[in-house]
């Protein structure tokens, strides 16, 4: 708001307002005072995103029938709103549980001793997390990996090529717009912004130097060892063209609020 509002629009002032600045504005959330398409977008430094639903083995639920036929999932997750509980929601609407049941009460550590208890029976995570911090669950088969998010759709992840994307899944366009938005949301990444009416030239200069930035070998090193993550940049121009491909359609809109919202599933 402030970006938009109140900061100079001179090219002295960057803002990088997070990944939720996107998707609050398009969802309609309350007290989004600007209008997001008149941003002039720098990129983000990361882009790639792969989320998996999980089930213990113990479950049983070894396929998408037996997922499909067991009543009361419990999928655990965090807080309400949460990108775990979103996609964990999105994952059990798309794939069509029996009345699952959503625990919002842990945090993610402790969401992966819940499932390794049977506190819980399914989780969304993201693949490079289970890949570091749960490498047992891949070695010794603790989990069954059901299906995959994949932003930018058609990015493999390494370990988990095999898993079915979750728009294989879609009975509907709409399902398949549903899927596409929470992708761009994640694809979008946390976009560095200029305000409105900046100079189109000052615009250019930087955009370029992000875009030389994020070439940069060095970027790349340095990128990794401050964070322990691969650099994935989002380019300006691939910034612009994601937010543009998210679905306005009000009927997608409104599901996809009652789908991140604390009550039941909407019918599907």
């Amino acid at each position: 708001n402030h970006i938009y509002n109140s900061a100079r629009p001179d090219g002295l002032t960057l803002a990088n307002p997070g990944v939720a600045m996107i998707s609050s504005a398009v969802l309609g959330d309350s007290g989004i005072l600007y209008d997001y398409s008149k941003f002039f977008y720098m990129g983000s430094p990361y882009s790639q995103y792969h989320g998996l639903f999980v089930t213990r083995k113990e479950a049983g639920l070894s396929s998408i029938e037996k997922l499909r036929a067991a009543a009361g999932v419990r999928v655990g997750a965090q807080s309400v709103g949460f990108i775990n509980y979103n996609e964990g929601r999105l994952f059990a609407y798309i794939l069509g549980l029996n009345d699952p049941k959503f625990i919002a009460s842990y945090s993610g550590p402790e969401l992966d001793i819940a499932i390794t208890r049977g506190e819980i029976d399914a989780r969304s995570s993201a693949a490079d997390t289970v890949v570091k911090r749960n490498r047992d669950w891949i070695d010794k088969g603790l989990v069954d990996f059901h299906s995959i998010i994949e932003a930018p759709k058609g990015d493999k992840h390494p370990n988990f090529s095999q898993v079915p994307e979750l728009e294989t899944f879609a009975k509907s366009e709409r399902d398949r717009k549903l899927i596409v938005m929470a992708r761009s949301f994640r694809l979008s990444g946390t976009p560095n912004v200029l305000p409105p009416g900046t100079p189109k030239d000052r615009v250019a200069i930087l955009q370029e130097a992000f875009r030389k930035t994020f070439k940069d070998p060095e970027f790349a090193r340095e990128y990794k060892k401050l964070t322990g993550e691969d650099a994935t940049p989002l380019l300006p121009e691939d910034n612009e063209r994601a937010i543009k491909d998210i679905p306005r359609e009000p009927e997608v809109i409104e599901i996809f609020k009652k789908l991140i919202g604390a009550g039941a599933l909407p019918p599907r």
